[in-house]
């Protein structure tokens, strides 16, 4: 009984070892297998990710607009369709850039900027309204630019020692406007936007400069402009404001006179020894002034009437300034009044063929420099 029972026994452990064999050596193919599957995927998924990534890169090459994730530096150009673009006065390579890249006429500032310093001309680039394509190269942005076929925008230039009268008609003439308009223009602005101390006179606030007139500028608008720049120029100088049209008026009478730079600040000595009362009547006696007061030029003839006309801008028969300026004058005019030269000069004489004005202390000089005036004059002819 007991050999019969072990015989039993010894066979049931043999069988439960070959099946538990037979289970681990199907666990182990089952997990062979499903290794090589993991590793078929794997292998597959790192093959697309191979060839996605390989045609990500070459397709920009092939085709570079195509892909909106790749930075655009700079247009292709030529561009295509028109845009108005304006840059202001006293922009800069820098401001212009992000003028043109606003419009998309340049893709990036960076392009421009650097179009621009390779370019030794772009300094010459001029302010005002200039109408380009869109999407164009930098570089061809910057040689358009220097075309002043494409400035759109009119540009008025006035010129020191012009009077209001002269630039109302210049500002009529690039707006096509009447020039009654511009003077009822002149009359709004003059009411709203003057400084106090102007006494609602328009007269030597137009400063004399160069300005952009944008299409939709009005005549209110370039007059306000212009009241800006002498506003701007004053402010620079550190005028004060109650001393600015008594300034204005000097530097005005200057302009008129004077024909040498180098003589501007000794015409603004005489002007204010005459008004200490140098010559003993406290009067500036300019014919520049007394031409203002009777609406003609300085280089219309003088007759004795005229030099006796009752005018308020009369200063041979009026003491002190004149009531306002007679044109508009420039900043080394301005200048010369706040820094006036030293000494005790209190008339001059003008050579109007040679330019050269002769200074003198005393009447007797005075009238001596006049007699050399006269005969140079006489010699002429």
């Amino acid at each position: 009984m007991t050999d019969l029972f072990n015989q039993d026994s010894v066979s049931a452990v043999d069988a439960r070892e070959r099946r538990t064999a037979e289970r681990r050596r199907r666990a182990r193919k089952r997990a062979q297998r499903r290794r090589n599957i993991i590793s078929f995927i794997v292998m597959i998924v790192a093959l697309g990710l191979l060839v996605g990534g390989g045609w990500v890169l070459v397709r920009p090459l092939l085709n570079p607009d195509s892909d909106p994730t790749v930075e655009v530096t700079d247009y292709p150009g030529p561009g295509s369709g028109e845009v108005e673009v304006v840059i202001e006065e006293g922009s800069s390579g820098s401001d212009m850039a992000t003028a043109l890249v606003e419009a998309d006429v340049v893709a990036t500032r960076t392009a421009f900027i650097n179009a621009y310093n390779a370019n030794p001309d772009a300094a010459g680039i001029q302010p005002g309204t200039y109408t380009l394509m869109q999407q164009m190269s930098a570089e061809d942005a910057v040689a358009t630019m220097l075309d002043p076929a494409s400035l759109t925008g009119n540009r008025i230039t006035v010129p020191e020692g012009w009077r209001a009268s002269q630039i109302y008609e210049r500002i009529a003439q690039r707006l096509e406007i009447e020039v009654s308009e511009v003077e009822a223009a002149a009359d709004e602005v003059a009411a709203d936007y003057l400084p106090d101390v102007a006494g609602g006179d328009m007269e030597g606030w137009l400063a004399a400069s160069t300005y952009n007139i944008h299409p939709e500028d009005t005549a209110e608008d370039v007059l306000q402009s212009m009241i800006d720049r002498t506003g701007e120029m004053l402010d620079s100088l550190e005028v004060p404001a109650d001393d600015r049209q008594d300034v204005l008026i000097k530097a005005s009478i200057i302009e008129a006179e004077v024909i040498r730079e180098d003589e501007r600040a000794r015409v603004a000595l005489v002007i204010e020894n005459r008004l200490d009362g140098c010559s003993g009547d406290g009067r500036l006696g300019m014919d520049s002034t007394v031409a203002y007061g009777l609406g003609i030029t300085l280089g219309e003839a003088l007759t004795q009437e005229r030099l006796e006309a009752d005018t308020s801008y009369n200063t041979r028969i009026n003491p002190g300034l004149p009531p306002g300026p007679i044109d508009s004058p420039g900043q080394l005019s301005i200048e010369a009044v706040l820094d006036p030269a030293e000494g005790q000069l209190c008339y001059f004489v003008s050579d109007l063929e040679t330019g050269e004005s002769l200074f003198a202390e005393t009447l007797d000089e005075h009238n001596d420099n006049r007699a050399i005036i006269n005969e140079r004059s006489n010699g002429d002819d």
